[in-house]
């Protein structure tokens, strides 16, 4: 009985985020119609630019990455009670160190790669970190400080990257050594498209956080003081310790989605680094209901309503702007979380008399 329970509780969370997104697409379709366009011919093209090829599929991929990275560090984040807004300013000086470092010459890609990788993660968690100690010993609110912290992330990483980092007329950073460089699927496969081995980190580390959450202590103390701090306190779990730990956590993730777009992608830091990634990320982890394997598919929606809003404006007609919609109307659908529970309440109500 109690797995019966089980089942039906996670058929439940996940039927939520389905029943918002196919609202969203419904919505979309009204829209599209009192606009005068075809929603049928709409959304065929924008699914065939999504998934319609080989390379499109690879960069739906590559859209999809850094938000796995951003919203798993959302996700950790809510795990213990906590709101970061701040990734989008992890993830650029995430992405300003490892462009810094994947500079450095002479040493092996066994070393320098790593070694890349793991000081931008150190650079999202330590860009976090006087937020955590402010929301942990003070109770400063972790929303206003992680917020503010992008405005200081917006200004260091241009001055930086401009004027310290950058040649004197160019835009962008050197670029790194190819020994810190993310190898690219397409130097085996015959495509046009960037898609590298960050997409198989990111899926590594949504199993290493699903594991971290529900595997261990770590996790299972982390989402107690979630639940309720003060019942940890009381059942001598260290709330201070865990809500600074799962903040300089979910900074590295972020700071990890900056490294895969400097390493793989661009091999440089430059203007116009992130699409927004930071706050996308916000929603993708909404949407996925925090948990790493809902994290991955909400990540892999928006990045295929990123890659294949171009074919439908080319195929369709449509303005890509309806891309933006539709992921507006499925924020404020996941939003309305309390909605589609009393709706699917009434709906278990009626079955039963």
């Amino acid at each position: 009985m109690p797995e019966d329970i089980n089942v039906k509780n996670i058929l439940k969370e996940l039927l939520i985020p389905l029943l918002a997104i196919v609202s969203s697409f419904i919505i979309g379709a009204i829209i599209l119609l009192s606009s005068g366009y075809d929603p049928v011919a709409t959304y065929m093209s924008l699914f065939q630019g999504a998934f319609g090829s080989l390379n499109s599929v690879a960069n739906t991929l590559l859209q999809a990455t850094p938000l796995i990275f951003t919203g798993l560090a959302v996700a950790i984040a809510f795990r213990a009670g906590l709101f970061n807004i701040g990734g989008e300013g992890q993830l650029l000086v995430g992405g300003l160190a490892a462009a810094w470092v994947g500079t450095w010459e002479g040493m092996p890609m066994v070393i320098h790669l790593p070694l890349t990788i793991t000081v931008a993660m150190l650079a999202g968690a330590l860009w976090i970190a006087i937020p955590a100690v402010l929301k942990a010993k003070l109770g400063v609110h972790e929303v206003i400080t992680t917020i503010m912290f992008n405005y200081i992330a917006y200004s260091f990483t241009a001055y930086y990257s401009l004027k310290v980092l950058a040649k004197p007329g160019n835009i962008q950073t050197p670029n790194i050594e190819p020994s810190a460089y993310l190898w690219r699927f397409s130097n085996i496969i015959d495509m046009y498209s960037y898609l590298n081995l960050g997409f198989i980190i990111a899926l590594v580390v949504i199993g290493i956080i699903y594991y971290l959450l529900w595997k261990t202590t770590i996790g299972y103390e982390i989402r107690a003081v979630g639940i309720n701090p003060n019942a940890a306190e009381y059942g001598g779990i260290n709330s201070t310790k865990n809500i600074i730990l799962a903040l300089l956590i979910s900074g590295a993730l972020a700071g990890l989605g900056g490294a895969e777009r400097a390493l793989g992608l661009f091999h440089n830091y430059r203007s116009g680094f992130s699409a927004g990634y930071g706050f996308t990320g916000i929603a993708v982890a909404l949407l996925g209901r925090n948990h790493p394997v809902g994290v991955f598919l909400a990540a892999l929606l928006f990045g295929a309503l990123a890659n294949g809003r171009t074919y439908m404006n080319m195929m369709a007609g449509v303005p890509v702007d309806l891309v933006n919609i539709l992921q507006a109307v499925i924020i404020l659908f996941v939003a309305a979380d309390l909605l589609f529970r009393r709706l699917l309440a009434m709906g278990s109500e009626g079955r039963k008399e």
